[in-house]
């Protein structure tokens, strides 16, 4: 009886995944009970959403840079739809009937159908490149979704809803500017929860975790592991790799609905170059395609700025530094085999079976 219990191993997939949900589930119940004993600073308080949503942005990442293998720069584009979307949504409804939960609800899901939208034009010339020349034109792709958002203009009054590339829109006294041009949106009424950013982390999570361990997914992973011997055997590699990142960009898309809805006011300019490598480097800290490492790296790397602020003279110069010796230490042989060894020194469920170790005795 003790040895079939014994056989049923979990597969690594299932391992990742128990992992991630009880790491993101463990955050939520202890921050929840520290800020009910009133010990979370506003601070820490006011980046409980920024940490979920760059949460979401390394697991949608990961998708594309861990599973899919290939090198994505332009993944800050794609939030700055879902932002600026969700924030449109939000103002169009805000004068309903219908509650805060429902109206960031309708939000996410239309930033995340208008990013993966994006996604899925963008990906259609963008997959066909390989490598360093894949890298940049994401880059080049990011950079012009950003600059869109700079000349477009959304505003609401007494005839209707209004989009254009004209500051001269609106009419009437009740006239309401949601998107501003290069001032952006303002004055956006926040309905972003620390509870509704980690119901969205846990989509997140069960999409790409649920992706890794399906039939698409392995199909994804041989495409990055040899493109050749995969259209070998008779995979479609472009649609595959069109998949992901198309599920990558909604993903970004839902987070950058959440991000947006967070703050009273929201300019393009936030999501440049520099927040498509802050991304980057949350998938390339905690391990590419190591789920639970992002989600640790995008939690960590989002609060230290904040925590070292009390050296302001030292804060960035700190925090390259500590970047610079995680990854040495990551990518050290060394280093990891010392920490493995003390893992399976540690780690729970390790066999102890009498009746094995009988066995082998005899």
């Amino acid at each position: 009886m003790g040895k079939k219990i014994k056989d049923r191993k979990m597969s690594p997939y299932t391992k990742n995944a128990a992992i991630s949900y009880s790491i993101v589930t463990a955050g939520f119940v202890i921050i929840t009970l520290l800020n009910m004993l009133g010990m979370v600073s506003s601070s820490l308080q006011g980046q409980l959403v920024p940490i979920c949503t760059y949460i979401i942005m390394a697991v949608s990442l990961n998708l594309v840079v861990g599973i899919s293998g290939e090198l994505s720069l332009g993944h800050a584009g794609f939030m700055s739809v879902g932002a600026f979307s969700g924030i449109v949504v939000s103002g169009l409804l805000e004068n309903s009937s219908m509650p805060d939960l429902a109206r960031l609800a309708c939000a996410v899901l239309v930033g995340a159908i208008f990013a993966g939208i994006a996604g899925f034009l963008i990906g259609i010339p963008v997959l066909r490149l390989r490598g360093d020349y894949l890298a940049i034109v994401t880059l080049a792709f990011g950079e012009i979704i950003k600059n869109i958002m700079n000349i477009v203009y959304a505003c609401k009054d007494d005839t209707g809803f209004h989009i254009s590339t004209n500051p001269e829109i609106g009419q009437g006294s009740n006239a309401r500017m949601l998107l501003n041009g290069p001032m952006g949106a303002t004055a956006v009424k926040k309905i972003s929860t620390f509870g509704s950013g980690f119901v969205l982390v846990l989509i997140a999570l069960f999409v790409v975790q649920n992706i890794m361990n399906s039939r698409q997914g392995r199909a994804i992973m041989a495409c990055r592991d040899n493109r050749i011997a995969a259209e070998s055997i008779g995979l479609n590699v472009m649609k595959y790799k069109l998949m992901a990142f198309t599920i990558s960009a909604s993903l970004a898309g839902m987070g950058g609905a959440l991000f947006g809805l967070n703050y009273s006011s929201l300019l393009p300019i936030k999501f440049n170059f520099n927040t498509s490598v802050l991304i980057l480097v949350f998938v390339v800290l905690g391990g590419i395609g190591n789920i639970w490492g992002s989600i640790i790296a995008a939690t960590i790397l989002t609060i230290l700025p904040e925590a070292l602020r009390q050296f302001a003279d030292y804060r960035m110069l700190t925090y390259a530094v500590v970047l610079i010796l995680v990854m040495i230490g990551t990518n050290n042989l060394k280093i990891r085999a010392w920490f493995e060894n003390l893992w399976e020194k540690i780690k729970p469920g390790k066999d102890t079976d009498p009746d094995a170790e009988g066995g082998s005795a005899a």
